[in-house]
C-alpha cells in the first residue's frame, strides 16, 4: 500500500491525526467498532485513558489479523461518551496512540455518543485500512 496523508495549508495544523489520507492499494479491511473489551468479553478498566488503550489494542489486534499494519489505517472514527473527559486526557491518549501506532496518523474523527452497546464502555473505535 501506497499513502499520501495530505495536510493543506488552508487548514489548521493537524494534531494526532490528517486531514486527508489518499491510499492505494488492493485490500480493503473494515473494522468493527471495538470497545475495552476483554477475551471474555467483559468491559475492563474504569477509565476513559485505559479503556482507550484496551479498545485501540483490540482494534489493532483484528488489523493485524487481517495481514495490515498501523500504518495502513486508513480512517478511524472515536466514540465517546464524554467528549470533555477525551481533550481532558488528549494528551495521555495521544502518547497512548503514539506507542501502540506509532506517528502514521489516519484520517481521524471523535464523536460524542449517548452511550454505547456495553453500558460501562467510555470509548469505542472503528476504522478502515487499504492493504498492498
Amino acid at each position: 500500500m501506497t499513502t499520501e496523508r495530505l495536510n493543506p495549508p488552508e487548514l489548521s495544523p493537524p494534531t494526532g491525526f490528517s486531514h486527508a489520507v489518499v491510499a492505494t492499494g488492493t485490500r480493503v479491511v473494515f473494522l468493527a467498532g471495538q470497545t475495552a473489551l476483554d477475551t471474555d468479553g467483559k468491559v475492563t478498566g474504569d477509565t476513559l485513558p485505559v479503556q482507550f488503550e484496551q479498545a485501540l489494542t483490540n482494534l489493532l489486534t483484528a488489523l493485524r489479523a487481517a495481514g495490515g499494519t498501523p500504518a495502513d489505517l486508513a480512517r478511524v472514527t472515536v466514540y465517546a461518551t464524554d467528549v470533555a473527559a477525551y481533550r481532558t486526557h488528549a494528551a495521555e491518549l495521544g502518547r497512548t496512540w503514539r506507542r501502540l501506532a506509532g506517528r502514521d496518523y489516519p484520517a481521524m474523527a471523535v464523536v460524542e455518543v449517548v452511550r454505547l452497546w456495553d453500558e460501562r464502555a467510555l470509548v469505542e473505535l472503528d476504522g478502515f485500512a487499504v492493504l498492498p
